[in-house]
């Protein structure tokens, strides 16, 4: 099998299996907004979004280093992925320990403080998947991880299926998400390799010299990526929160594809950098800017479009106000896209100090632009920011990674795919009133027309995938 059928076959895996994921989050979303209503689902809001903030605080970029080093040729393997075990393990038990404590001394309701409390043990159970999942990324077994993610959702689904049906509330909601996260660590431990506690001086000094600058930059990050879903709950009501989480509730799932399909290139990339394989690398960088915006701007559009339809689906009545947020949020997209490629691929280039600059800035511009705005425009105050914070980061990084790379990324096929992108959107629109169903499947077909009439997808990759040809030098879309 070639390199690119192998990329394809595990894309291929993790699209169908994130798509069944995403199905079953947001039907894990519009399960909550109706059992919990707007105040309630502000809570659940308030409580996760602080746990985020702490969970990307201290990822220190844990996923990505373990994918990138388990490609390198530096180490023994199983010493290496039990020592990347070992300081995740600490990392996270401190950080989450110590969240419910901080979180006593913000002033909001106890029951909210007790969903953090329950809740944290579900993010500390994300934290060790960074390891797994970066394991599996680097061994091109994908479909194990998207097993037990899906897993985790069916548990999630079934789970407040239950609660919603006996009218359990809030903290029942939380337990849940909770044991949800477990099962879904517990699926990638059972399948993955067998793992110690192990410190080796050599190792964890090759980790803390790879990890500090990933680190700072993970750190900024969670302020320009998360300060939103924290600094709104200080100035606005409950409600308003839970409207405005609601939206981007939706945009967090639909970019998982971005981060999905680059922990699949990042080791290749890795591999042919670390060899100065120059063409193969470029060739790497290149593939994934198009992988991934041939996958996201449709969706851009689309929830632009059908924006409405998609809230009334996902969080029902008593959320008006979340169609709008939802089309400013959807604007995000785009700069999230961008931002994972060349975050990946700074990664990859072991460039990550001269990234922290942009992570850096984008954090303080961000963080008074949301203390400033939030209190004045509140919901669309947060939402004009992290349009802002995103986009700033995504040209930032784009513009790093092309200097060092000494390759701008071809826009041919960029072109190609806003032009498909905007008349699939074309034709959606003028269709309207449509069932959001038929109005989905329309846009798929309309925009499958489009990219393979514009040939945005190239012959030599089609038969890269196929099995009737393996070209020796595959240069992706």
């Amino acid at each position: 099998m070639s390199l690119t059928r192998a990329i394809a076959k595990n894309t291929t895996i993790q699209i169908a299996g994130k798509a069944i994921s995403t199905l079953l989050g947001l039907l894990a979303v519009a399960i909550m907004t109706r059992s919990l209503g707007p105040e309630k689902f502000g809570w659940y809001v308030t409580a996760t979004g602080f746990l985020q903030f702490v969970g990307i605080f201290s990822d220190f970029g844990f996923t990505v280093l373990t994918a990138k080093m388990l490609s390198e040729p530096d180490f023994d393997k199983t010493k290496l992925l039990n020592n990347l075990f070992t300081l995740r393990l600490l990392s996270a038990a401190f950080f989450h320990l110590l969240a419910p404590l901080v979180f006593l001394f913000f002033p909001y309701p106890i029951q909210v403080k007790i969903g953090v409390a329950i809740t944290t043990l579900s993010f500390f159970c994300i934290a060790l998947n960074n390891i797994f999942i970066g394991y599996y990324q680097a061994n091109l077994r994908m479909g194990t991880q998207m097993t037990g993610e899906i897993i985790g959702r069916v548990v999630l689904v079934g789970g407040l299926l239950l609660s919603s049906f006996y009218g359990n509330g809030y903290i029942y909601t939380m337990s849940i998400i909770t044991l949800a996260s477990i099962a879904y660590t517990a699926f990638l431990w059972a399948r993955g390799p067998a793992v110690r506690f192990e410190i080796d001086r050599p190792i964890s000094k090759e980790i803390f010299k790879k990890i500090w600058p990933m680190g700072l930059s993970v750190i900024f990050n969670a302020f320009y990526l998360l300060g939103d879903r924290v600094i709104l709950p200080l100035f606005v009501n409950q409600t308003q929160v839970g409207i405005y989480g609601a939206a981007y509730r939706i945009i967090d799932i639909i970019t998982q594809v971005a981060a999905m399909t680059m922990g699949i290139m990042t080791p290749l990339a890795t591999f042919a950098w670390s060899r100065n394989l120059k063409n193969d690398f470029k060739n790497k960088l290149q593939t994934s800017f198009d992988l991934v915006l041939l996958i996201l701007m449709p969706m851009l559009v689309g929830i632009y479009i059908l924006a409405g339809p998609i809230m009334k689906i996902v969080a029902g009545n008593g959320f008006e106000g979340s169609e709008q947020i939802l089309k400013f949020l959807s604007f995000t997209i785009l700069g999230i896209s961008i931002g994972n490629i060349f975050g990946y691929i700074i990664l990859a280039m072991n460039k990550q100090r001269q990234a922290i600059v942009v992570y850096l800035s984008d954090a303080i511009l961000s963080t008074i632009g949301y203390f400033y705005f939030i209190p004045k425009y509140g919901m669309y105050g947060a939402a004009g920011v992290a349009i802002f914070s995103e986009i700033y980061a995504g040209i930032g990084l784009l513009l790093i990674s092309s200097y060092y790379a000494s390759y701008w990324p071809r826009l041919k096929n960029f072109i190609k795919i806003s032009i498909a992108s905007i008349g699939m959107g074309a034709i959606i629109f003028y269709l309207q009133p449509l069932n959001i169903i038929t109005s989905i499947f329309v846009g798929m077909a309309t925009y499958s027309i489009f990219i393979i009439a514009l040939r945005t997808v190239s012959k030599r990759t089609l038969m890269e995938i196929m099995p009737l040809k393996e070209p020796s030098d595959p240069s992706g879309l």
